[in-house]
C-alpha cells in the first residue's frame, strides 16, 4: 500500500522516491533562507512553489518544523526559505481582502505573491455551491439548482461581480507592494480564434492595473504559424507568458518554449512529467503533479531560466509537482544552482 511517505508504485523511483529521500537531497543544498538570485543588470529570479499548505506539504515530518502547525506559522516559515509564493487557492474560490491582508503581513517585505485567477475567470466551470453566498442567492433558479456552471451560463451582472469580487480581494497585496502576477490558466478547449483573443482582451480591461501572466494549455498556440503572432498579442497587451515543462506528446501538451513577450516579467511552471496521469480522467492532484525533477533536469532548466532572466527585469520559477516535499525539494536545488 502507497502512503506519503513512500514512492508509488509502478512509477519510476528516480523521480518517485518518496517523501523521505527528497528530504535529504534538500538538506543538501544548504541554502541561506530566501535567495533572491541575481541575474545581472538589475534582473532577479526567485523561486518558489505553487501553495505552501497542500496536505502532503503539511504532514509532520515533511517539510515544516514542529512548531510551524497553525496558517500564520506555516506561512512564515515557507516565507523564511522561498522569497516567492503562487497562490492557487483562489481558482477554487474567490478570494479575500482579509485573507489577502494576512498573506501580506506573515510575509518579508519583498516577497512576492501570484495569484491564479478564479476558474469562471478563465473559461472553467465552477461549483455553484463555492460562489459568494450573494452570488449565488443573485442567480437564477434554473443555475442556482446546478452542481456546477460555466461563465456563458451567468447573467452578465453576475460576471462582473465575479470580476470586481476578486480584484477587490487583491487590493491589500498591491498596497503592502507584494501583488505579482494573475495567473490566466486556460483550459485545452481555449485554442487561438476570434473568441479567445476577446476574452484576453476582456481579462486585459477588466485587471487593468495589475500583472497578468497567460498560460495556455493547447499546442495549437505554440503552432509554427501561430506562436509569434500570439507573442506579438502578448506584447502589445503588456501580458507575460508562462513558459512551462510539462509531459509531451499529448493534445494539451505545451512545448518548453523559451519565449519573453513581455520584458518586465516572465514566469516559469514546472508542472513534472506524468505523462501517464496529465490527461488522465478521474486523476488527482497528487495523481497528475507526483514528480521529483533530477539533478540533470535541474541542471538543464537552470541555464534555461538564466536565459530566459536576461530577456526580463523580474523572472519567476513556480514549481508546481506539489507532492509532498517534491516541489520545495526542486526550488531549493534549482535556486542553488542559479545562485552558483
Amino acid at each position: 500500500m502507497t502512503t506519503e511517505h513512500s514512492p508509488a508504485e509502478g512509477v519510476d523511483p528516480a523521480h518517485d522516491p518518496g517523501v523521505a529521500d527528497a528530504a535529504v537531497r534538500a538538506e543538501s543544498v544548504g541554502l541561506p533562507s530566501a535567495v533572491i538570485v541575481d541575474a545581472g543588470a538589475g534582473h532577479t529570479i526567485r523561486v518558489g512553489t505553487a501553495g505552501w499548505t497542500d496536505p502532503t506539504l503539511t504532514a509532520a515530518g515533511v517539510f515544516y518544523p514542529p512548531d510551524a502547525g497553525t496558517p500564520d506559522r506555516r506561512l512564515r516559515y515557507y516565507a523564511s526559505r522561498f522569497p516567492t509564493v503562487e497562490i492557487d487557492s483562489p481558482y477554487y474560490a474567490l478570494p479575500t481582502p482579509k485573507n489577502a491582508a494576512l498573506w501580506a503581513e506573515r510575509t518579508p517585505g519583498d516577497f512576492v505573491f501570484d495569484v491564479k485567477a478564479y476558474a469562471l475567470m478563465t473559461g472553467h466551470p465552477t461549483e455553484v455551491a463555492r460562489l459568494p453566498k450573494a452570488l449565488r442567492e443573485a442567480l437564477p433558479a434554473e443555475v442556482a439548482a446546478k452542481k456546477r456552471v460555466y461563465p456563458k451560463e451567468l447573467p452578465g451582472e453576475i460576471v462582473d461581480e465575479v470580476w470586481a469580487t476578486f480584484r477587490a480581494a487583491l487590493q491589500p497585496l498591491v498596497d503592502a507592494g507584494k501583488m505579482g502576477a494573475v495567473l490566466l490558466q486556460y483550459p485545452r478547449w481555449h485554442v487561438p480564434n476570434a473568441l479567445a483573443r476577446e476574452e484576453l482582451l476582456d481579462a486585459r480591461a477588466r485587471l487593468p492595473d495589475v500583472p497578468l501572466a497567460v498560460e495556455f494549455r493547447n499546442r495549437r498556440w505554440l503552432a509554427p504559424k501561430v506562436a509569434d503572432r500570439v507573442m506579438r498579442f502578448l506584447a502589445d497587451h503588456d501580458m507575460a507568458y508562462v513558459i512551462v515543462d510539462e509531459p509531451q506528446g499529448l493534445a494539451s501538451s505545451i512545448p518548453p518554449t523559451l519565449a519573453v513577450p513581455n520584458p518586465n516579467l516572465a514566469i516559469v511552471r514546472m508542472h513534472g512529467r506524468r505523462g501517464d496521469q496529465w490527461e488522465r480522467a478521474g486523476a488527482s492532484v497528487a495523481d497528475k503533479y507526483r514528480y521529483l525533477y533530477d539533478r540533470e533536469q535541474i541542471d538543464e532548466w537552470a541555464g534555461k531560466v538564466a536565459e530566459v532572466a536576461r530577456q526580463a527585469k523580474n523572472t519567476r520559477v513556480v514549481f508546481n509537482n506539489c507532492y509532498g516535499n517534491y516541489g520545495t525539494t526542486n526550488a531549493l536545488e534549482l535556486t542553488a544552482a542559479l545562485a552558483e
